[in-house]
């Protein structure tokens, strides 16, 4: 049985939506569930909007997210070029072919004649549908003459395929006018040069969103007029906003890289994505190759979705809290960046590993795992003002200092030799925990919240723990002097 080839072929024109990332991402794991290819092509035919910058930031994306293709630029493959605008002869020579077999006819109805027609009929039925009259079906012209070039498509009969996810989907031939598959300057529109890219680069399945179900019957009339097999189809639910509409950037974030940027994990990217339109019993919590193992059309649904930012960062939380999902090792390698933007720059991933149990259990995003650990890795504490006023007062200066000396004294540096060498000293001075903590906390950390004292001081070690409780006594002492 022949491997499928599968693809994902975004348009170069902006960044990559959230909404295409889980296409690329079914697609990616039905290959690699099967053992078939992934394919990337770049439709690039918008000349207008296409950029390099835009496509290099959908490489950039899907290689951030573990997406990687088995052919398509970077990688190269037997069925190039992947750009299309590197293969205009090729569509020249399939619409050759066409025109040739009586499937497709050169038009050379110029624009002000269609308007008119347009606007004459809009006169005579203003809910009327416009469709082309096939004025040049069997007219002849010289093809050097102005022309663009249309399919010629069946008025009887009609188009049924299987789709994988929906069923069975019948569409009447009667409604189908003679579309435009080759502008005037040699640059196909979408159903056509999709089409003649998937017939030459083998694709078995296209796995799309639902809203290209409009696409696909005059594909299908394509795919027979040039003699070529059909592929499967899967149409996939939409990606919608909380309110019901297409989800835009009016409604936040929708790009891959905001989400890389905001410190969301690859993997927990993926995990939200797959489970939007796809279910595996009541299991929500998934590294990749689980998905990889899981996945399959028939637990595709059929329903759109509404985007859900809560359950999405809920998601993240899970993966960052998983050491099966996520080892410590390469989670402290992906909070380093945003360490750096913070300008501590020079720590290191051990220095990180060694703090990672202080925050793991609390740290939603990588941002805020970076914001959390701050302190451990600078000379000296960022202070809160509030915190610091409110905890750092002259009463507390003594206590500090009695903590601090009672700190000195341990034998060694672990959570369970200073929590005990603590109790004593507080026993001793007739004090309680309570009386010693936010003003410690406020001196170690600069804040009032924080993970627990004996974590903070261990992580912290010896000389910056006794360093930082002594510098807290100081500010204590200071709040007393005169203004």
């Amino acid at each position: 049985m022949t491997k499928p080839r599968l693809r994902f072929a975004p348009s170069p024109t902006g960044y990559l939506h959230i909404g295409g990332v889980r296409t690329a991402l079914f697609n990616w794991l039905w290959a690699r569930k099967t053992g078939g290819t992934f394919v990337l092509r770049i439709e690039d035919t918008d000349r207008e909007r296409s950029t390099d910058a835009s496509r290099e930031i959908i490489l950039e994306s899907l290689r951030w997210l573990g997406l990687s293709w088995d052919e398509g630029p970077g990688v190269g493959g037997a069925h190039g070029p992947y750009m299309q605008t590197e293969r205009l002869a090729i569509y020249k020579e399939h619409t050759d072919r066409l025109i040739a077999s009586g499937h497709a006819f050169r038009c050379y109805c110029t624009k002000e004649e269609l308007d008119a027609q347009r606007e004459a009929l809009k006169k005579r039925d203003p809910k009327a549908q416009f469709k082309y009259p096939g004025t040049c079906r069997d007219r002849r012209g010289e093809p050097d003459e102005r022309h663009v070039v249309r399919f010629k498509a069946p008025r009887d009969g009609a188009v049924t395929y299987v789709d994988k996810v929906f069923g069975e989907v019948t569409t009447p031939n009667v409604e189908n006018q003679d579309f435009v598959i080759m502008r005037s300057d040699g640059v196909p529109l979408y159903n056509f040069g999709a089409v003649v890219d998937d017939v030459t680069m083998g694709i078995t399945l296209v796995a799309r969103g639902r809203d290209h179900m409009i696409n696909t019957p005059p594909q299908i009339l394509l795919y027979q007029a040039l003699g070529a097999p059909v592929p499967e189809f899967a149409h996939l639910p939409m990606m919608l906003a909380p309110n019901g509409e297409r989800l835009s950037k009016r409604h936040g974030a929708v790009s891959v890289t905001e989400y890389r940027d905001k410190g969301y994990a690859p993997a927990a990217v993926l995990n939200y994505l797959a489970r939007f339109g796809w279910s595996f019993g009541d299991q929500e919590i998934f590294s990749r190759d689980e998905l990889v193992q899981a996945f399959s059309w028939e637990a595709c649904g059929r329903g759109d979705g509404k985007f859900d930012d809560k359950k999405f960062l809920s998601i993240d939380h899970e993966h960052l809290k998983s050491e099966r999902l996520l080892p410590a090792s390469d989670y402290a390698e992906s909070v380093l960046p945003f360490l750096a933007q913070r300008g501590l720059s020079g720590v290191t991933k051990e220095a990180v590993t060694r703090a990672l149990y202080t925050v793991r259990e609390r740290a939603r995003t990588f941002v805020e795992a970076a914001d959390m650990l701050d302190y451990f890795f600078r000379d000296a504490p960022v202070m809160d003002e509030k915190a610091q006023k409110k905890f750092l007062v002259k009463d507390a200066a003594a206590r500090l200092r009695g903590l601090r000396d009672a700190l000195a004294g341990a034998d060694e540096w672990t959570e369970a030799a200073l929590e005990a060498r603590a109790n004593a000293h507080l026993e001793a001075a007739g004090l309680q925990i309570k009386d010693v903590a936010q003003p410690a906390r406020v001196a170690l950390t600069g804040r009032s919240a924080s993970p627990g004292l004996y974590q903070v001081l261990f992580v912290l070690g010896r000389d910056a723990s006794l360093a930082r409780l002594s510098r807290g006594a100081e500010i204590a002492d200071a709040s007393a002097s005169p203004a």
